[in-house]
């Protein structure tokens, strides 16, 4: 053989070990598929639905977030409210739709307690969760004059003698019920100690506690803000193991109880089950650029509330814990069906 066709061999040679050699490194046909390109958009109007009434503080929040995803995938989204039945039928509404990304929704934390009372069958499973977009913890609040100046005294009381103090917040049964009776549970006590007075919501409560109808009161801490600028209520404890900015000072349950006991509302934007994964995924990023705007930022700083994302993964969790977190309150307080 000729030196330049040895040469030609070797060469050839060098470059099919050189192919070889990368077609060793590159993923082969049986591994883990790539991940979702995320490149889904809808072609037509998207309806947004909400299960609680105009005006309150899930339909702001879905309002608001509709008009930014417009933005960012180009077709009206269409906000209804769908009301009645403590959120049974929006949520159901929600669940029922189609799975094809053209119906999203504002399921909120009574995804996890309704189906616990007896009032649907419907639970988180039924859903596709997108993104958490709204959290709001429990405050445990007082007259200024109250003989309860922090939250042991308040525990205390309610060891001491079951049953003599009164509470409100919300319906029996609501979230900020179960706020105080699993708090008193996870630290020992009948969550029935401090007697719950059912009302029509936070600011029926709030103006019962500053009558001196009841010696406390429980709802989101946000919403008794500016009674507690004011000095109107004073904060003993806010469920949470973050403090509220605009009142830093307030002690934290999970800090000051032995239980760690804490407690939230949240809004999540989540789709029926079974929604594709690229059609999930596309919501996902979408959501999440829309919540880091400066818009949303504006927005939620209006509303006295910090900016809240949460992706599909850590929604999933928190769905999945605090269902399981109320239903044993529920059970404890009686009021499982």
């Amino acid at each position: 053989m000729s030196m330049s066709r040895l040469t030609a061999v070797v060469t050839r040679s060098q470059a099919a070990l050189v192919a070889l050699l990368i077609a060793s490194l590159a993923p082969s046909a049986g591994a883990d598929e790539a991940p979702t390109a995320c490149t889904w958009k809808p072609e037509r109007a998207v309806t947004v639905i909400v299960p609680w009434g105009t005006g309150g503080g899930t339909d702001a929040n879905a309002r608001r977030l509709a008009n930014l995803l417009e933005q960012e995938m180009g077709v009206p989204f269409n906000v209804v409210n769908r009301t009645g039945g403590n959120g049974v039928v929006g949520h159901t509404v929600l669940a029922r739709g189609r799975p094809d990304g053209y119906t999203i929704g504002a399921a909120t934390v009574e995804i996890d307690t309704m189906h616990w009372i007896g009032l649907t069958p419907l639970t988180y499973e039924d859903l596709t969760p997108l993104a958490l977009i709204d959290r709001s913890a429990a405050g445990v609040l007082v007259k200024p004059d109250s003989p309860y100046q922090t939250l042991d005294q308040l525990l205390d009381a309610a060891r001491a003698d079951p049953g003599k103090l009164t509470a409100s917040g919300t319906a029996q049964g609501g979230i900020w019920h179960l706020a105080l009776a699993g708090m008193l549970h996870a630290e020992g006590l009948d969550p029935n100690a401090i007697r719950w007075v059912p009302s029509q919501g936070a600011g029926p409560a709030l103006q019962e506690l500053m009558a001196g109808g009841v010696d406390v009161a429980t709802p989101a801490l946000s919403e008794a803000l500016p009674q507690v600028e004011q000095g109107q209520l004073e904060a003993l404890a806010y469920m949470s193991d973050k403090p509220m900015a605009e009142l830093p000072d307030v002690p934290l349950t999970a800090d000051v109880l032995d239980s760690g006991w804490k407690l939230s509302a949240f809004v999540t934007m989540s789709a029926p089950a079974g929604l594709p994964d690229e059609i999930a995924c596309a919501y996902e990023q979408a959501i999440d650029r829309a919540v880091h705007t400066a818009e949303w930022a504006e927005f939620r700083r209006s509303r006295g509330a910090p900016v809240i994302f949460e992706d599909r993964a850590e929604t999933a969790a928190t769905l999945e814990r605090t269902d399981r977190q109320l239903g044993q309150v529920i059970q404890a307080i009686g009021l499982a069906q």
